[in-house]
């Protein structure tokens, strides 16, 4: 069954299904991850089966092997940009929760009652400004036309929020 004509996307998948065993050779050879061949040959299959063309494939064979290349480069491509050898698997032992005990969250809590009391002895501006900054995330700029004053203005009302915030975090420890 090496050409097909007018038969159909259908036809050409289950063609495509006969080559499944060389795909995962193929894979192998070209010395993928064990553990993703399977998956490396099920993407082939989808990428075939999600094919819209009215071309007839000549040669079934090369045809999936050309998409097996394909779908190798995509997976290399997808690892590199998201750095997939810096990631560290997870392991039981050395990522174990932390024990969470009540003397540990009734400290936490005031301590954030302690932040949030701090922050409302804050001048009214800086308050504002620390809150669209922080809280909503609004750029330096957006805040300044809000309140109508300069970013400079901004800047300096982060910094002195900033400081009461860490020097009440320094006293805290």
């Amino acid at each position: 069954m090496n050409q097909l004509g007018d038969h159909g996307d259908e036809v050409l998948l289950r063609a495509a299904f006969q080559f499944r065993a060389a795909l995962i050779h193929y894979f192998r050879r070209k010395h993928a991850d064990p553990n993703e061949l399977e998956d490396l040959a099920q993407e082939v299959f989808v990428r075939i089966a999600a094919r819209r063309s009215a071309e007839p494939v000549a040669n079934v064979g090369a045809y999936v092997f050309q998409t097996a290349a394909s779908v190798l480069g995509d997976r290399h491509r997808r690892r590199v940009v998201r750095h997939a050898e810096d990631h560290v698997a997870f392991d039981s032992a050395r990522h174990a929760e932390f024990d969470i005990d009540a003397s540990r969250i009734v400290e936490a809590r005031q301590d954030l009652r302690a932040a949030v009391d701090l922050l409302g002895m804050l001048p009214e501006r800086t308050r504002i400004v620390f809150e669209l900054r922080r809280f909503d995330g609004h750029p330096y700029a957006d805040i300044a036309i809000k309140l109508g004053i300069s970013v400079s203005a901004v800047e300096k009302h982060m910094l002195r929020a900033t400081r009461r915030l860490l020097s009440f975090a320094q006293e805290a420890k």
